[in-house]
């Protein structure tokens, strides 16, 4: 998630016009049609899990519908269109399409009336690439040394602000990710999307059919992101970059660093090679690297309310205990691991001494990530410590930080600020369940449920059952609620929700009323943003696959936001309501702009899935 100002197109506004309408396919109706049209899930279906579709039109819908082979044009399957309560912008009339009850692997597509959908697998491992495909997008986010341009970038970062060294001194922050479609990196969403992809190594690459641990994840990367094996899974190439980064934001005990550079980032495209931006020390060289006080900051008219660094601490530890119990028991990494955990356990201090939420800062612009919550990454933080060292002080304080927590989310309101519940899960509640008493059990899966149920309500107002607000990064959202679900399931054995869960999953591939998969040149022969708001965009116009875009928004918050646009005809505009809109449109940082946690949180999410 970015904020930008100013980082509006450089191409003509009839080039742009022209990109946008070659960016959506759209249904064999045409979009100015008063329908039917339908809408799955374009990657496809699990072998046993829920398989409904959606159809919508202004009028009356068929009565039935069919599943067709694709190879060869029989009708395999044959259903009732089941009506559902609720329109969404000009189309009053909605239905699902369930075929959950067909199992046969193949390739299909649904036949209502004249109407067709795009082509999908049904098959028991249709989501097992899934995973190493998204990470596409975050080698290709990489700084220090970026693969995907063959090219170094930010080698001057940083000079300090705030902290114990005097203004300007020089730390070595080096490396990392940019964080989305601009190019700062904050620890705030790197230690939440690094501690996720460990989590998804760890709980999907157990042995499977008498394979080996490592054979469930591919290796065609080395660690510096070039193709070429390196005996390592990819996903762990890509974590472990992660955690050299945030290696060096915490120098020494007590010291720890949480941002390098700010919105003085916006001042236009470019590539991260060729950086202008000047923070003081020249255009194109040393970067700010803000340390994590724990009191308000900002250098200009803007300032953090940031009372704390427990938010940064918790996941920070987090990831530091999954990396050791990743590679303590490897005689090559041993050291690197006992390492991992040192700089876990004196950042998890530094967190228990300042409890409270260090932001994201500002500079010129008003947007920034507003996190307010902190005791569930202690929880989680405090619980993956125990695990990697047995100590039960850890136990007793990931208790603590649980009941503190407890079910505070975003789940269930129509509102919230940017980023105020963050990480959008509470991973916490899962990583400690396993190691809890019977009673503290009982309470974390309460309090999984009760965000669940909270989101099935709101669900129950759209023909979708989607159960996210439309806030900026809704589909990091629907992520971490499906996500939620499934853990909620490995932790109870309650499948009540599993096809719920199906629902936000589905929606995220196609199954929403634009007919857009929100991954960028995913899946294969799909519909897809092909306008994201991304340098390799606009810059090279090369395709990155795998990357999560930021996802529809309300109608307000669109019309409220500085800088966003939308080039005109805009093919999508037929299925916008003021709930939602969604635009693949290069101006529209707001919806169609990748984000690098948002991408890590889908990784976890089709790696538990990819089973």
């Amino acid at each position: 998630m970015s904020k930008k100002l100013g980082m509006s197109c450089s191409l003509g506004r009839a080039c742009l016009a022209a990109s946008v309408l070659l960016s959506f396919i759209p249904s064999p109706a045409l979009a100015r049609d008063a329908g039917p049209h339908l809408r799955v899930n374009q990657l496809g279906y699990r072998v046993r899990d829920a398989k409904v579709a959606v159809a919508f039109s202004g009028a009356a819908l068929p009565a039935r519908f069919a599943l067709v082979a694709a190879d060869t044009g029989r009708v395999v399957f044959e259903g009732e269109v089941r009506g559902v309560p609720g329109g969404w912008g000009r189309f009053g009339k909605h239905a699902e399409l369930d075929f959950s009850a067909f199992e046969t692997p193949g390739r299909y597509f649904l036949r209502l009336g004249l109407a067709e959908s795009r082509r999908f697998e049904v098959g028991a491992a249709v989501y097992a690439r899934l995973p190493d495909e998204l990470l596409e997008f975050m080698r290709q986010q990489r700084c220090g040394y970026n693969p995907f341009l063959d090219a170094a970038c930010h080698t001057f970062d940083g000079r300090t602000a705030y902290g114990p060294a005097p203004a300007g001194t020089y730390l070595d922050a080096t490396g990392g990710w940019h964080d989305a479609g601009d190019q700062l990196k904050y620890l705030l969403t790197s230690s939440n999307a690094t501690a996720q992809m460990l989590l998804a190594y760890q709980l999907a690459a157990g042995p499977r059919q008498g394979r080996s641990a490592r054979a469930n994840f591919k290796d065609d990367f080395d660690a510096w992101g070039r193709k070429r094996a390196n005996g390592t899974p990819d996903l762990l190439d890509e974590a472990r970059w992660g955690l050299g980064w945030m290696l060096k934001l915490h120098p020494e005990p007590g010291h720890l660093y949480h941002q390098v550079a700010d919105d003085r980032d916006h001042i236009g495209w470019r590539l991260p090679q060729n950086e202008t931006a000047d923070y003081g020390w020249g255009k194109g060289s040393y970067r700010v690297v803000y340390f994590a006080d724990g009191a308000p900051q900002g250098l200009k008219a803007f300032k953090s309310e940031s009372d704390g660094v427990a938010n940064l601490a918790g996941r920070y530890a987090a990831a530091m205990a999954l990396g050791y119990q990743v590679w303590r028991d490897d005689p090559r990494d041993s050291a690197y691991a006992q390492s991992l955990l040192r700089a876990g356990v004196e950042v998890y201090a530094l967190g228990r001494a300042k409890e409270g939420v260090q932001q994201g800062n500002s500079y010129g612009a008003p947007y920034r990530y507003a996190e307010t919550t902190w005791a569930d990454d202690m929880e989680w933080g405090a619980a993956e410590l125990y695990r990697a060292t047995g100590e039960r002080r850890y136990l007793a304080d990931a208790a603590r930080y649980a009941r503190r927590a407890a079910a505070e989310s975003w789940m269930g309101r129509a509102e919230a600020g940017h980023y105020q519940f963050y990480p959008f899960m509470n991973v916490g509640h899962f990583r400690l369940y396993e190691v809890a008493d019977r009673g503290l059990r009982g309470e974390l899966a309460g309090f999984y449920r009760e965000g669940i149920e909270r989101c099935v309500k709101a669900g129950a107002a759209n023909p979708y059952q989607l159960g996210v607000p439309f806030i900026w990064c809704s589909n990091n959202l629907v992520a971490a609620l499906a996500t939620q679900v499934l853990l909620y399931e490995r932790m109870t054995g309650d499948r009540r929700y599993r096809r719920f869960a199906a629902a936000q999953g589905d929606w995220l591939l196609g199954r929403n009323p634009w007919g857009v998969s929100m991954f960028t040149g995913l899946p294969d022969g799909g519909v897809w943003p092909r306008d994201p708001h991304i340098f390799t965009n606009q810059l090279l116009k090369r395709e990155v696959r795998g990357g999560l875009v930021d996802g529809p928004v309300y109608m307000k918050i669109f019309q409220s936001l500085k800088g966003v646009g939308i080039t005109e005809p805009d093919p999508l505009a037929p299925f916008h309501d003021d709930r939602a809109v969604y635009h693949d449109d290069i101006k529209d940082y707001s919806t169609n702009e990748p984000t690098m946690d948002g991408t890590a949180s889908a990784i976890l999410l089709w790696a538990l899935l990819g089973e």
